[in-house]
């Protein structure tokens, strides 16, 4: 998966001969101008060449990589992008690396050879599954705000977009990202062959573009046309930053993955290469690990070979750096085990992208640790060479309580069962626990995210009461039905802070009583709601 791709230049006269041929606005029968960005709408997961072992020429191992800052500390480690002796790949481990640039989608070369490595996003892992022969052997780097949710302004959280279009490029970690929250809020996907096919009412509509660009362009071009056809785009940067300052105000960045870390960079290399070629794959991994470790403990000193690798300029390069978290070695073994507890693990991506794409996509989703090879960093750790790294993953700016005027995120019903007239949690309900252990995990791979628990009572017996004791009595027991709401909230953050060791900080609560009742049936009105807001 490549992100910020860039147009790629023909030459003038063929542009020009191509523009004469075909037409650059070309009008449809409505006399309205095609979307050039959008793509034919995928309904299966495209076949890979098949699978083939990469052998290095002349000592030189060869990786592509894409526009990203996140691939820092590799062009570092290899001290810019062509093979050279200076790297620390050869003084340490005697072959060469070539690192190259390219937008385009690599899986088929990879699988079948022509080249030993690459770098994506673990989401695309899981979808390519089982067709895709390549090995994974450490953790690169999380986003932290280079991809994002771009939304007209009257769109306040990602439920308000049920059964709005939003435009994306499929499968890539903007097509991931927009499912995963749809998911959390408990809102179902369409996918729409173009802008005209309807949009279903009750769920995210997505068209999809070439790239992550496109998606931003053809939603920017709707917002300055005065159309409505899209509610919004998810893309990366700097895209995202370019739509909202381009809307007029019309549009705004929704919410970013800064404090959302289900973004994760990963090294993958061709599998028949890393059977026959252990050593080197080692050596990527320690290269890796040093040239990570370089970029955090000393950034500025390498802002001259990222700027020149990327063309950027420095200041640039140190922009597109704060955007990105650089992986050491324990928060890697962390990562794989599946035990850090401040960002997205390797098993709990990986799930939650077959999840996110469902069993349309992803019907017989092969095992997450058919992937992956971690003895190279188990052997670092052995080592002791980076004894002194710790897990140092920390919100990007600290929650200063939960913002009740602001609208969340997102919101997700969960109706703990409670008792009429009770605030106690029933425990030996999996349901209660499954969502217990929801929550948690929201907050694990969202530091600095907080939580609002919304609790409410049921008002079935309101106009029986009325008729008992007038609008007096009515109003005794919507106070008590406000603090039984507020009761049934504490009792759920109690068991989140004490059983899975939540900051209690960041989770707030507020009892509603009566006043937002989901229907006539009294156990769903029994409810606690949970709105989540990330730190932007």
């Amino acid at each position: 998966m490549k992100r910020a791709p860039w147009m790629v230049l023909l030459a003038v006269g063929i542009s020009a001969l191509c523009a004469i041929a075909v037409g650059q606005n070309k009008k449809d029968a409505g006399g309205l101008a095609k979307d050039a960005e959008l793509v034919e709408t995928k309904t299966s997961v495209p076949t890979l060449k098949a699978a083939g072992a990469y052998e290095p020429k002349d000592n030189i191992v060869e990786i592509e990589l894409s526009e990203y800052a996140g691939y820092s500390g590799l062009i570092v480690a290899n001290g810019g992008m062509a093979p050279n002796e200076d790297s620390a790949f050869f003084k340490k481990h005697g072959f060469k690396v070539k690192l190259s640039l390219s937008e385009d989608e690599s899986w088929s070369p990879l699988n079948s050879g022509r080249m030993a490595a690459s770098a994506t996003t673990a989401d695309v892992l899981t979808v390519y599954g089982k067709q895709f022969q390549v090995v994974v052997p450490a953790l690169i780097s999380y986003s932290r705000g280079a991809d994002g949710v771009v939304t007209r302004t009257d769109v306040k959280k990602i439920n308000d977009l049920k059964g709005k279009v939003v435009s994306t490029c499929q499968f890539t970690e903007s097509d991931f990202l927009i499912r995963y929250l749809a998911q959390e809020a408990q809102l179902p996907i369409n996918m729409l062959a173009d802008l005209s096919a309807r949009p279903d009412p009750d769920k995210i509509n997505l068209v999809f573009c070439q790239d992550g660009f496109g998606a931003g362009d053809i939603f920017l071009r709707d917002l300055k046309d005065g159309r409505s056809r899209l509610a919004g785009c998810v893309t990366w940067d700097p895209k995202t930053t370019e739509v909202a300052e381009g809307s007029n105000g019309k549009a705004a960045i929704l919410l970013t993955n800064r404090n959302l870390l289900i973004v994760a960079d990963i090294l993958i290399v061709n599998k028949g290469f890393a059977e026959k070629h252990p050593d080197m794959v080692r050596g990527l991994v320690d290269g890796l690990m040093e040239g990570n470790n370089k970029v955090r403990t000393n950034p500025q000193a390498c802002l001259d070979v990222i700027a020149k690798a990327f063309k950027w300029d420095k200041d640039k390069a140190q922009k597109e750096l704060a955007k990105v978290h650089l992986a050491n070695l324990p928060e890697n073994l962390a990562f794989f085990s599946g035990t850090i507890d401040s960002a997205g693990s390797f098993g709990y991506i990986y799930e939650s992208t077959v999840m996110a794409y469902g069993d349309a996509f992803i019907p017989n989703p092969a095992a997450a640790e058919k992937f992956l090879d971690t003895r190279h960093l188990e052997a670092l750790d052995k080592e002791g060479t980076y004894k002194d790294q710790k897990v140092s993953v920390q919100p990007i700016k600290l929650a200063g309580g939960v913002p009740i005027e602001k609208a969340p995120v997102l919101s997700r019903n969960v109706r703990f069962l409670f008792e009429p007239n009770l605030a106690k949690l029933d425990l030996a309900d999996k349901g209660n626990v499954a969502d217990l252990e929801h929550i948690a995990k929201i907050m694990q791979v969202s530091p600095g995210s907080t939580i609002l628990l919304r609790g409410h009572a049921d008002p079935s017996f309101l106009e029986e009461i009325r008729k008992q004791g007038g609008e007096e009595l009515v109003r005794k027991m919507s106070f008590k039905a406000m603090e039984l709401s507020k009761e049934r909230c504490d009792a759920v953050k109690k068991i989140m802070v004490e059983q899975y060791k939540i900051d209690e900080g960041r989770v707030e609560t507020l009892g509603r009583g009566y006043s937002e009742p989901l229907g006539k049936d009294p156990a769903q009105n029994r409810r606690v709601e949970v709105q989540w807001f990330t730190l932007e």
